[in-house]
């Protein structure tokens, strides 16, 4: 344990990725102190359950990398604003590759919007 926070066991952890995105590193610690744990933990548990739905519906084999980065990177409110647009604009969309390319455009273009990078960092 260290007496400060963040202490230099943590110096440049944010500078690169392995599966999931460690950019947010310390914002999501910065959260977790500020709205404290059990409330970090609900929202967490409602990202989980999005990326859930996203990979039971909407995952065409190709997306999982995808929809995993933007729900960690992504503020909750994001996630489930770009959630109801996908229903909406899947509600026509007959197959898994139509339904998936629609939700991978709407995440897209949500990280665009907030200016946030979806890929993984080498």
């Amino acid at each position: 344990m260290c007496d400060e926070y963040p202490c230099k066991k943590y110096n440049g952890v944010d500078e690169s990725d392995s599966f999931i995105s460690h950019k947010n590193q310390f914002r999501d610690m910065d959260k977790a102190r500020q709205i404290g744990v059990e409330a970090y933990e609900a929202e967490l548990n409602e990202k989980v359950k999005i990326l859930e739905k996203l990979l039971d519906n909407y995952n065409d084999g190709r997306k999982k990398n995808l929809f995993c980065i933007a729900v960690n990177l992504l503020e909750l409110k994001d996630v489930e604003s770009v959630m109801s647009q996908i229903t909406v604009e899947t509600k026509h969309s007959d197959t898994i590759k139509e339904k998936s390319a629609i939700a991978a455009r709407l995440f897209q273009d949500m990280a665009e919007t907030r200016n946030v990078s979806l890929k993984l960092r080498k």
